[in-house]
């Protein structure tokens, strides 16, 4: 299959290489729209995690791409009461489904870096 892509590049005399922030924005998406993420985290801020909206979804990831392997950090903010175990687990599955299958990209990992809990319905955060 390789050598199929490495054909088809000759043949079109160019290579497609995807932007780190189209990678960003492709997981942040996927991650937020798994049920029990409360939201994207910005990392910690003076000891407090900042909850970001939706304009700043890739300001949650951290990408290293690669020629054809992408390493991905999903910083989230968890529903209290949901398990942080099963909704971190499906947060890998859909940001490598989402990214693999949009960019063609290899995702060798997602790690998943838990900011802080997110009680009633208004989204406040709490450590």
């Amino acid at each position: 299959m390789d050598a199929q892509k490495d054909v088809i590049e000759k043949e079109h005399g160019g290579v497609i290489k995807i932007a780190d922030d189209v990678v960003r924005i492709i997981a942040g998406l996927a991650a937020s729209d798994v049920s029990g993420v409360a939201g994207m985290s910005g990392g910690i801020v003076g000891g407090i995690a900042e909850k970001l909206g939706r304009k700043n979804l890739s300001k949650g990831v951290k990408v290293e791409v690669g020629e054809k392997e992408a390493a991905i950090d999903i910083f989230i903010i968890v529903e209290y009461g949901r398990k942080i175990s099963e909704v971190a687990s499906e947060v890998q599955l859909k940001v490598k489904d989402a990214v693999f299958n949009m960019t063609g990209l290899k995702v060798k990992e997602v790690n998943i870096n838990v900011q802080g809990v997110a009680f009633g319905s208004e989204g406040k955060e709490e450590m």
